[in-house]
């Protein structure tokens, strides 16, 4: 079963007509989008936009073939033409099944916001999963096949693969191809760099794909590690590459403060913005976690597990500190390094970025500056990627 993606932009397309934003500004040539529309086969279009015809025939493919046409989310705007030949598209009622004299199988899947996703199965066997802009299956309870090819709205709706992957219809051999492409992410390189984060990718409009061929799915990183400076997006950026994953274990190494109104209220600025189907775990005990088996680790953040590592060998008193407190705090952050290196679960860490500039003025300041520095550069050193978040900017250093 082939696939022809003749638009892989969002219903506007993109550029937006008329949008002065830096994204707009960027998209151009082959990040210019058309509204996504997706031949199957030469026989079946998923999608009728405006264009579709000259977007075919651009493609090498002709719309002479096609027998079926159908919708997938409400159209706003001017009605579309019909080109000549083409019949009537029309929506199947979720759950209804069409087939289709060339073999090919359509059956349509509920979605939880308008719209209709359709499952459609070659004459071969092979399975495609098509989901509209914004959209995400509703009702998926029960354990799945696998799908061979997943194109969905994977930037706008991340949680539609999470969801997927819960039920085990998103394996680690599925291709998810991203479309309904908008301008809330850069195009080129942090587009990419997003959509591989959940297993995802996109391609340029017109590109005809082999459903069951695996070569290009991205690799997910199983050890990542974000740092920046205070504010910098490093935890949003953290959260955002496991959005598309279920069932995160997010460890806060902060725990509560008793009577402190502010710092309840970044813990629950934090809790609002993940997932609900994350769970939390409040702790610094990070060794036993990374040792278990289980879903993937957010770790959020470094410092301030180092900041209860110090305080329990006393690194504060210079007494302490010299006469074993150092040495053990070396153990301690060996101890760490090694369960990173060992661990088979996938761990996303969050450490801030300190002693770019300013000196701390006191002996106690320098310490943890100097061992933040050094518990950056060897839970760095065990990881396949690694990020400087910089003004809400991602820069990658490694991976």
């Amino acid at each position: 079963m082939e696939v022809t993606l003749l638009g892989t932009g969002a219903p506007a397309g993109l550029p937006r007509p008329d949008c002065p934003c830096a994204a707009c500004a960027r998209a151009l040539g082959p990040e210019a989008r058309a509204a996504t529309a997706v031949l199957v086969d030469g026989t079946l279009l998923l999608d009728l936009t405006p264009g579709a015809a000259f977007a075919a025939a651009r493609a090498g493919q002709s719309l002479s073939g096609v027998r079926q046409v159908l919708l997938t989310h409400p159209h706003e705007g001017p009605p579309i033409e019909v080109p000549a030949g083409l019949p009537q598209p029309v929506r199947v009622p979720d759950g209804r099944e069409l087939a289709l004299l060339t073999g090919h199988r359509v059956r349509a899947l509920a979605m939880d916001s308008p719209g209709t996703g359709y499952v459609v199965t070659g004459p071969e066997g092979l399975r495609l999963l098509y989901l509209p802009p914004g959209a995400a299956p509703a009702g998926l309870g029960e354990p799945a096949e696998s799908y061979d090819m997943v194109i969905a709205d994977a930037v706008g709706r991340p949680d539609a693969l999470a969801k997927l992957r819960a039920v085990g219809a998103l394996g680690p051999a599925t291709d998810v191809v991203a479309v309904h492409l908008d301008h809330d992410v850069p195009p080129g390189a942090e587009q990419r760099r997003r959509l591989a984060a959940a297993g995802a990718r996109a391609v340029p409009d017109g590109t005809t794909l082999a459903v069951g061929a695996y070569e290009d799915v991205p690799e997910v990183p199983q050890r990542t590690l974000v740092l920046g400076g205070a504010r910098s997006g490093k935890s949003v950026e953290a959260e955002r590459r496991l959005e598309a994953f279920p069932d995160v274990l997010y460890v806060a190494t902060g725990g509560s403060r008793n009577g402190d109104t502010e710092w309840a209220a970044r813990v629950a600025a934090h809790r609002e913005r993940r997932p609900g189907s994350w769970r939390t775990a409040e702790t610094c005990d990070l060794v036993p976690l990374l040792k278990d088996e289980g879903p993937p680790l957010l770790i959020d953040c470094l410092s301030l597990w180092l900041t209860d590592a110090m305080d329990t060998v006393n690194a504060w008193d210079d007494a302490e500190w010299a006469a074993g407190g150092e040495r053990a705090l070396r153990a301690r952050v060996r101890e760490l390094t090694r369960a990173v290196r060992e661990t088979r679960r996938t761990v996303v860490a969050v450490s801030n970025e300190v002693g770019s500039g300013i000196v701390p003025s006191t002996a106690s300041g320098r310490r943890y500056r100097d061992e933040l520095g050094r518990l950056n550069a060897a839970f760095a050193g065990e990881c396949e990627h690694v990020l400087l978040i910089v003004a809400g900017q991602a820069l990658t250093l490694r991976g």
